[in-house]
């Protein structure tokens, strides 16, 4: 392979995958090389806190492509090869190896990594985070043979394992430091809701806690204690406290690195023939006006094409508004647009909350920032089409659900 050749891509997820698959339908036919760090080709992340851990989906259904297309479309998948330094000046990375591979162009779609849980025994057995789908496998053996769980952190991995836990039949404790599950992402007016939820599904919730240590006998977890002494038992601990991108490697190597690696709205980095999608970036959103990383998977989904697209020098910029997704119990729940912790003056609510059957909207000054449709489906596109339109709208007729969606867009 020829040195200034070769596209890279460094990660094998779904977002490396997803740029392989662009740049050869967009008719890049060079050599293209895709790296990963794991020993499993490319996969997606939802199926393991959802379908696949609760057992109503099969393992292979979390693949991104099946194993022959990466052969049949000749890209060079090289598993269980991490990119450990780059070279932008000379347009060379390092693998874990010591081995050195040239580019004409590379993508880092390095992902993130939980972040760990900073006390004393969170290296005992049965302490387990959730990233990978081994993770995943442990977990369903976990619930097997398990009996009490303990969740540290009400986020959307926390309380997406609470849920498949409370499914399984273990005895769940989900411990919190915010005053609610999700109170950042949400704002207390719907996280009540998703606290509610579990509560109501025999979820023991309790927040405004700190964990002081995870206590074990003979190296095995045997419980949690906080900081105010109490211990609560657990035969295991599931830890759901973030997660950390992967950009070491570029920070090290020179790139803008600030809460992950820094891209304009086509996705290029500080080098213009480096650049980044999914997890690891933070780009430039032109819709709206602020640098953002977002850790879903619609954006590892659709990112990777735009930074395919760029890479091939075309004139193109990612303005996909944020979108995520969960199914907890008997609830599925889609979110569109971005509403900062501090960004609204008000949430509206169209339907009933107590049946869990509403769509919620966080507005400033009468403008939608973002919309939720809890239980209430085929609304995403006039819910993206007010956020889209930065109009105010009247917030009596947009609570009025005899008042159609399509006809409050300007």
């Amino acid at each position: 392979m020829g040195r200034n050749t070769a596209f890279l891509i460094a990660g094998a997820g779904l977002a490396g995958a997803k740029a392989a698959e662009t740049l050869r339908k967009e008719g890049f036919d060079g050599p293209l090389v895709l790296l990963g760090d794991e020993r499993e080709r490319p996969y997606e992340r939802p199926p393991l806190s959802k379908g696949y851990l609760l057992g109503t989906a099969e393992r292979e259904t979390a693949y991104v492509h099946p194993p022959e297309w990466y052969a049949e479309h000749e890209v060079e998948l090289r598993l269980g090869q991490a990119v450990t330094a780059l070279d932008p000046a000379g347009h060379e990375v390092t693998l874990a190896d010591g081995s050195r591979l040239g580019y004409a162009k590379l993508l880092l779609a390095t992902g993130s990594t939980p972040r760990p849980l900073p006390v004393p025994g969170a290296d005992l057995d049965e302490v387990h985070y959730l990233r990978r789908l081994a993770d995943s496998d442990r977990l369903k053996e976990v619930f097997r043979s398990g009996s009490r769980v303990v969740v540290i952190g009400a986020g959307w991995i926390g309380l997406e394992t609470a849920a498949a836990a409370r499914a399984a039949g273990v005895e769940v404790t989900v411990l919190e430091a915010a005053a609610l599950p999700l109170l950042r992402v949400l704002g207390p007016e719907a996280a009540r809701i998703f606290a509610t939820l579990h509560t109501d599904h025999g979820v023991e919730l309790r927040c405004g806690v700190q964990v002081a240590e995870i206590t074990g006998t003979g190296g095995a977890v045997d419980g949690v204690r906080l900081a105010d002494g109490s211990l609560i038992g657990a035969d295991a601990v599931i830890v759901g406290v973030g997660i950390t991108p992967n950009s070491e490697p570029a920070a090290a190597a020179g790139l803008k690195v600030d809460n992950g690696v820094v891209v304009d709205e086509r996705l290029c980095s500080s080098h213009p023939d480096i650049f980044a999608a999914g997890d690891v970036a933070n780009a430039y959103h032109p819709l709206l006006g602020r640098q953002l990383r977002v850790e879903h998977w619609a954006n590892a989904l659709h990112q990777p094409q735009t930074a395919a697209r760029a890479m091939l020098g075309q004139d193109v910029r990612y303005d996909r508004l944020p979108y995520f997704f969960t199914d907890q119990y008997d609830l599925g729940m889609e979110y569109t647009g971005y509403a900062e912790p501090d960004g609204y003056d008000q949430v509206v609510f169209r339907g009933d909350t107590d049946a869990r059957e509403f769509i919620a909207f966080w507005l400033s000054r009468g403008r939608v920032l973002a919309g939720m449709n809890v239980n209430v489906w085929d609304v995403t596109g006039p819910i993206k089409a007010l956020v889209r339109s930065g109009q105010a709208v009247d917030p009596g007729r947009l609570a009025d659900p005899a008042v159609p969606l399509d006809s409050l867009v300007p």
